[in-house]
């Protein structure tokens, strides 16, 4: 909900594991599938020309906006390996378990919602600004649906960008 982003933001801030706490920001903040975000590689994000690119399920990948805020804490993150959202003690190299540190930033901010409730939460925050469901669904990676998305539009990363700065600031 709405209301309840500046309690989720300040107990997922105090999180002591810093690549944990960016993670879960970036989940909400881009709507992306947990292994999608857990997987993007240091090669992936572009800081000069601000873009990150997402290995997708469905896609195969997709390039989406490396918006503002989520570039500030990309780029304070420490750089161990060749994962972005690293862990030092993880077989794979990046995060994997952040279900715990999850509800218990939830339970600081009185808050019940399953991990995978961020990815929902980005696609119901979008309509607060109106953004049109086919960004949102294209920065999501959702497949097009109807004629028209799936053989007609053609978004491009501008554009994208535009309506993906426009809801980071808003959240």
């Amino acid at each position: 909900q709405r209301e309840q982003l500046p309690a989720w933001f300040a107990a997922v801030k105090q999180i002591g594991n810093p690549v944990v706490s960016a993670y879960l920001q970036a989940l909400l903040l881009t709507g992306a599938r947990q292994n999608e975000l857990t997987a993007v590689r240091w090669e992936d994000v572009d800081f000069q020309w601000k873009s990150m690119t997402i290995r997708d399920k469905v896609e195969g990948l997709r390039v989406i906006p490396l918006t503002p805020y989520l570039g500030a804490l990309l780029t304070a993150l420490p750089r161990r390996n060749a994962f972005v959202f690293s862990s030092p003690v993880s077989a794979s190299g990046h995060l994997t378990g952040t279900h715990n540190a999850h509800v218990r930033a939830c339970t600081v901010a009185g808050i019940s919602m399953p991990l995978y409730g961020l990815r929902r939460s980005f696609a119901t925050l979008c309509e607060w600004i109106e953004m049109p469901a086919g960004i949102a669904a294209q920065i999501q990676g959702h497949k097009p649906s109807g004629v028209r998305e799936k053989h007609y539009i053609r978004r491009p990363l501008d554009l994208l960008r535009m309506w993906h700065v426009k809801i980071e600031a808003w959240i």
